[in-house]
């Protein structure tokens, strides 16, 4: 999931700012979005439920932070997206586009959570946060920045989910479930063909360049943001005013990925690892970074 910066930190100050930053981010959305729906505290809806998604992360830092251990970071960010939507389901009339939002998403976090944790249990630690575990205030940070990416990413469909009056099913939905379930089979193709490679014992200490890795050097992230690019689809037709800010939940996917913390970290590292090395920059020179294409000779 999200990856963070490992630079130690001279003063709490900064991280503490960026966890304001992104709370104070998430308010502003959920309020311009507001399609007028209350929630249980007499807030939007909207913005209440963006204070869970921060609340369940900053439960779950306290005890991780004890133990020191990411553990079970990747999973609480599964389980709050699913608490989530079934929070926005329990609270809006139900209709065929709320049911079709609600049922991708919950798919789609089942299957990468416990994905994660999985791998995490097995590789027994998550090197993105050896650095900053120590660190009270960039580990709450690493948090707090979590509850954000639940919130942002889910902003299109919690829009259309908590929209009164939801239009019903039509192309847009049918077009978006469409897109969602390539890139949902790109992902679990992907992250599948990696970790079979990885078990592989003659396969120790080299890089994938088989299957879907022939084809793109992060397969699984180009399904991850066509998927979320479907997901938003099937939202549009429930936007109006403030809430085609809904789009900007695609675009934070895919710059959170291609800019942050997806691909430059694991391009650098693979390039510590196997750069100068002949097959590697032969791979690296005929494999689009994202973008899938047939293999080059």
């Amino acid at each position: 999931m999200t990856k963070h910066d490992s630079t130690p930190s001279k003063s709490p100050l900064q991280p503490l700012l960026a966890s304001a930053a992104a709370v104070a981010l998430a308010a502003l959305l959920a309020i311009l979005a507001d399609s007028g729906s209350s929630g249980w505290f007499g807030l939007p809806l909207l913005a209440e439920l963006a204070l869970i998604a921060f609340a369940v992360q900053w439960l779950a830092f306290v005890p991780a932070y004890a133990a020191q251990t990411e553990h079970y970071y990747d999973l609480t960010g599964s389980l709050t997206y699913a608490g989530i939507v079934l929070l926005a389901l329990s609270s809006v009339p139900l209709d065929g586009r709320t049911l079709l939002l609600a049922t991708l998403v919950l798919i789609w976090c089942a299957r990468l959570g416990s994905f994660l944790f999985r791998r995490v249990r097995r590789d027994g630690k998550d090197g993105r946060f050896d650095a900053i575990k120590p660190d009270w205030a960039r580990f709450l940070m690493a948090w707090t920045l979590q509850g954000l990416w639940v919130f942002l990413t889910l902003f299109a469909a919690l829009i259309a989910m908590t929209k009164p009056g939801t239009a019903a099913l039509d192309v847009w939905a049918f077009a978006g479930a469409a897109v969602w379930t390539v890139g949902f089979a790109l992902e679990v193709v992907a992250d599948a063909q990696k970790s079979a490679f990885r078990r592989d014992p003659t396969n120790a200490g080299r890089y994938i360049s088989s299957g879907l890795w022939a084809w793109s050097r992060h397969p699984n992230y180009f399904g991850e943001i066509l998927l979320w690019s479907g997901i938003c689809l099937i939202a549009v037709p429930s936007f109006a005013g403030w809430q085609w800010l809904g789009l900007i939940s695609p675009i934070f996917v895919a710059a959170l990925l291609c800019g942050v913390s997806g691909i430059p970290l694991l391009e650098a590292r693979a390039d510590e690892k196997w750069g100068g090395q002949p097959d590697y920059e032969s791979y690296k020179a005929r494999t689009p970074v994202l973008l899938p294409r047939p293999p080059r000779a």
